[in-house]
């Protein structure tokens, strides 16, 4: 990576970690901020605010999303770089993916949120067992009817695919 290059991300993962204090000032919720850029251009900020707003998915990275797709008017982030101040929880790295940007960089690591008690190794480790494995009661009941919604999202020939 060249300097430049390498002083561009610095500059904008220190913008990450700025919404992060801001939020943490403000009492949003927790210590953790991201921003999206497009072009050069921060086109999107985003503070943790579970507590605030009473929402266990109001995240940074999810703030921060919501916010740039909305300010681009489409659910995908083509040409954009996500910047966060600490590595993404398991359900932010998959809106993340689901928003399909092409970086994402981080400051902080996933060890040092959870020196804090924000420990998502649980999550990592529940995903791959199977439903009945896991610590969270999880069953599938196959009711009637439960294929229908796919089948008409198959022949639905003006879907929008993403």
């Amino acid at each position: 990576m060249k300097r430049d290059e390498f002083l561009e991300h610095v500059h904008f993962l220190q913008e990450a970690i700025k919404e992060a204090h801001k939020g943490v000032k403000a009492e949003k919720g927790g210590p953790f901020g991201a921003v999206i850029v497009k072009n050069g251009k921060i086109i999107a900020r985003g503070c943790n605010c579970v507590t605030s707003l009473h929402d266990p998915t109001a995240h940074a990275e999810i703030t921060a999303i919501r916010a740039a797709c909305a300010k681009l008017k489409n659910f995908e982030l083509k040409d954009c770089i996500v910047y966060a101040s600490c590595e993404p929880c398991p359900m932010c790295l998959g809106a993340i993916y689901w928003a399909r940007p092409k970086a994402l960089y981080f400051a902080a690591d996933r060890l040092r949120a959870a020196a804090s008690n924000f420990d998502d190794a649980v999550i990592y480790r529940e995903v791959p067992l199977p439903p009945g494995k896991r610590t969270l009661k999880t069953v599938c009941i196959k009711v009637p009817g439960r294929n229908k919604p796919f089948d008409e999202w198959d022949a639905k020939e003006d879907k929008t695919e993403y």
